[in-house]
């Protein structure tokens, strides 16, 4: 064994976890990360592979993934089929870094089921034990830059530097100048139903990482102690599964493309007229994980663009879910299959309303007046979801101090607000309601507290801030409001005030600038 060997060898086992510098570790992880994409950006095959090898086998991707997978990751103490769920000590997570080889092999996983937000049907996961969630990371880190390379520019879901918000304000730029139809659609049963070998020859690795990601998706699910084999899909849940469930889907839009132009000019707009280029522009498919909209000015287009996803779908083993299959226009209630206008997507309603030229300004692209405006809120079944889990909420804290109401409420409110602090929540006054719609609940509350009396209740737990009255808080003996709840839309914005992600940039690009600029824009 030569000495670079030797002393990394020394230094794996001499080391303390708490002693280990964990910016050090996670800059050269991604200084790996940025190599791989930039060689997979360049063509150069061999050199990411290469490069690929280099991160699979480095000390600080195995230290990095298990402190993501014992530290940071929500799920660290739920147990997998070992029954192993404590918490581990230091030696142990460096021993457990030791051991991380992919060896092609993996341990079944346990099947638990958790509610689907906004929805009365339940999500099967599935939990790894601890190695394999760790092994999983190591491969992840492997994987993500050469894809972050390939992934097409609309898809926002699972992806480091995107989010919701990036694929909302898409649709929005989309539809601003130009009301069009939408086919809004959603994968039924996506995770659990992945083509496994379709799957393996689009990730196109040969030797231990195919291997070992086959075992993954091989080693079955354990159910009140039975065993089940996995024949299709990929176990939600896992590490790698969001990663592997948007390869799976990859292409998608380069198909829709594609499909535009061979379409008739009389599908486009006059200014398209036969160039494919611009037929090819005309048409945008924007993706959230397994969620997907398809927009265009022409009905025909749109059909036809069902017609070709399904076909798609069927070759990767999926289709598309009927009851969320819908066809639908931005402005007019009649073009819909349903006969109604606007759609939901990501808990977003979005919706083009007739308005009077006073009230909206001139096409930039042509200078016609606009007769319409574009309206994105928060869906009327998201609204009423989150009213009944502060409802519960509530109902669980009857006896509780005031302390505890207020820091139990405050996330909830905090994080629902934050969501939709880029929309037109503020503009048409649903923030408004909702902290109406709150106060009742609380003066409930408070009622029960002040044994029925409503005027007790006020005096005791509402109180004065600066120039807002009605503040639902807790004051000290010196009369001074310290703790009080928050209300929606405080740092309310307009849907037009977030600033989209540009183009296919990816964290993994380099452009240090741009991305320490948007973080900053973003805050």
């Amino acid at each position: 064994m030569n000495k670079s060997k030797t002393d990394s060898v020394e230094k794996q086992n001499t080391v303390e976890w708490k002693d280990i510098d964990w910016r050090k570790v996670a800059r050269c992880v991604f200084k790996l990360q940025k190599r791989i994409y930039k060689a997979v950006r360049c063509g150069n095959v061999k050199l990411a592979r290469k490069l690929q090898r280099t991160l699979r086998r480095s000390w600080y991707n195995r230290l990095l993934a298990v402190c993501q997978a014992t530290q940071d990751n929500r799920g660290k103490n739920t147990a997998g089929v070992d029954g192993v769920k404590k918490k581990l000590t230091s030696k142990q997570r460096l021993e457990l870094a030791e051991r991380l080889k992919l060896t092609g092999k993996s341990k079944p996983t346990r099947r638990v089921w958790i509610p689907k937000p906004e929805k009365d049907e339940k999500r099967p996961l599935g939990i790894s034990v601890m190695y394999d969630r760790a092994l999983q990371g190591v491969v992840k880190a492997t994987l993500e830059p050469e894809w972050e390379a390939r992934f097409e520019p609309s898809s926002y879901g699972f992806r480091p530097g995107r989010s919701a918000q990036d694929a909302v304000r898409h649709i929005k730029d989309v539809i601003v100048n130009t009301p069009k139809y939408v086919l809004a659609a959603d994968l039924a049963k996506c995770f659990d139903r992945i083509n496994h070998v379709a799957l393996l020859q689009k990730i196109g690795h040969i030797g231990t990482i195919r291997q070992q990601i086959r075992a993954w998706l091989k080693s079955g699910i354990i159910k009140k102690k039975e065993f089940s084999a996995t024949s299709e899909g990929t176990s939600q849940g896992g590490v790698i599964s969001p990663l592997l469930a948007n390869i799976a889907l990859h292409g998608l839009e380069e198909e829709i493309k594609q499909m535009a132009e061979t379409q008739p000019n009389e599908c486009f707009e006059k200014s398209v007229g036969g160039n494919k280029a611009k037929k090819r522009m005309s048409i945008t498919l924007i993706r959230y994980a397994d969620v997907f909209l398809v927009l265009h000015s022409s009905k025909s287009v749109v059909l036809r663009c069902r017609e070709i996803i399904s076909d798609w779908l069927h070759g990767i083993g999926l289709e598309l879910k009927p009851e969320t299959n819908r066809l639908t226009h931005t402005l007019h209630s009649s073009e819909s299959e349903d006969g109604k206008a606007g759609f939901d997507f990501l808990a977003y309603h979005i919706q083009q309303y007739p308005a009077s030229k006073y009230k909206v300004g001139k096409n930039p692209g042509n200078g016609v007046q606009k007769t319409f405006k574009t309206l994105i809120t928060p869906s009327k079944k998201n609204q009423q979801n989150h009213l009944d889990s502060i409802k519960t909420k509530l109902s669980s804290l009857k006896q509780a101090p005031q302390e505890k109401v207020i820091s139990e409420l405050n996330p909830i409110i905090r994080g629902w607000s934050s969501y939709f602090t880029f929309s037109d929540a503020q503009t048409v006054g649903i923030f408004t309601k909702m902290n109406y719609l709150l106060y009742k609940r609380l003066r409930r509350w408070g009622k029960r507290q002040c044994h029925g009396s409503v005027k007790d209740a006020h005096k005791k737990f509402w109180h004065k801030k600066r120039n807002r009255n009605w503040v639902f808080g807790v004051k000290d003996g010196k009369s001074k409001l310290v703790m009080n709840l928050v209300s929606y839309g405080i740092n309310g914005a307009k849907s037009t005030g977030y600033v989209k992600v540009k183009g296919d940039n990816s964290p993994y690009d380099g452009d240090e600038l741009y991305w320490s600029a948007r973080l900053n824009t973003l805050k």
